[in-house]
């Protein structure tokens, strides 16, 4: 759907460049974004390298190991029906981990191997589980320390202090993050008791 939307924008630019007569400028503008998106790209390249190297290295010093199991609690607080022992608990924790420091690209392999653990564990292979929504709606609701692309960007355009958005970042995303695990708690429990107060 995304890339229809984007199709529209690009062709409705053209008609309106055509009949406007500035087919030149769409050219011009094109060209430049074209430079721009490269130079953007080689920037955040380097920051995403830095950022999944330091990820690697906490993750083979035992660090993210540790932090998972302190994040043991929370994970099974927000996922009830998973045991102790489940195989899903250590990808949650990087997964969240990884997002709480704005490392989006490094979230996503844990984050998939999560979805597949649950999967298993699914009693209905059609349906998403609780624990699944549960986890979807924490990942979409992302709750970060360091908000390391919007920082990026900052500094791609020039601001003059790229790292003045840490703290409307942790409110903003803290403010989402709650709302989100609010409504999925009450949402579980609406569905507890349809389903005749059966977990």
């Amino acid at each position: 759907m995304l890339n229809y939307i984007w199709a529209a924008f690009i062709l409705i630019g053209i008609i309106y460049a055509v009949v406007t007569g500035n087919v030149e400028g769409l050219t011009n503008g094109a060209l430049d974004a074209s430079v721009e998106a490269v130079h953007l790209g080689i920037r955040m390249l380097g920051i995403l390298c830095m950022w999944t190297g330091l990820m690697k290295i906490a993750e083979k010093s035992g660090l993210i190991e540790a932090l998972s199991k302190k994040m043991t609690p929370a994970v099974l607080w927000l996922f009830p029906r998973l045991s102790r022992d489940s195989e899903a608990i250590p990808h949650i924790s990087t997964n969240f981990i990884a997002n709480i420091l704005g490392l989006g690209w490094a979230a996503t392999p844990p984050g998939l191997k999560a979805m597949e653990e649950l999967q298993k564990i699914n009693s209905d292979k059609t349906r998403a589980s609780r624990e699944m929504c549960m986890f979807l709606i924490v990942n979409l609701s992302s709750l970060q320390l360091v908000t390391i692309n919007i920082i990026a960007f900052r500094a791609q355009y020039h601001s003059a202090n790229p790292s003045e958005i840490i703290a409307p970042g942790i409110l903003a995303t803290l403010v989402s993050t709650v709302i989100a695990i609010t409504f999925a708690k009450i949402m579980e429990k609406i569905s507890t008791r349809r389903e005749g107060g059966l977990v």
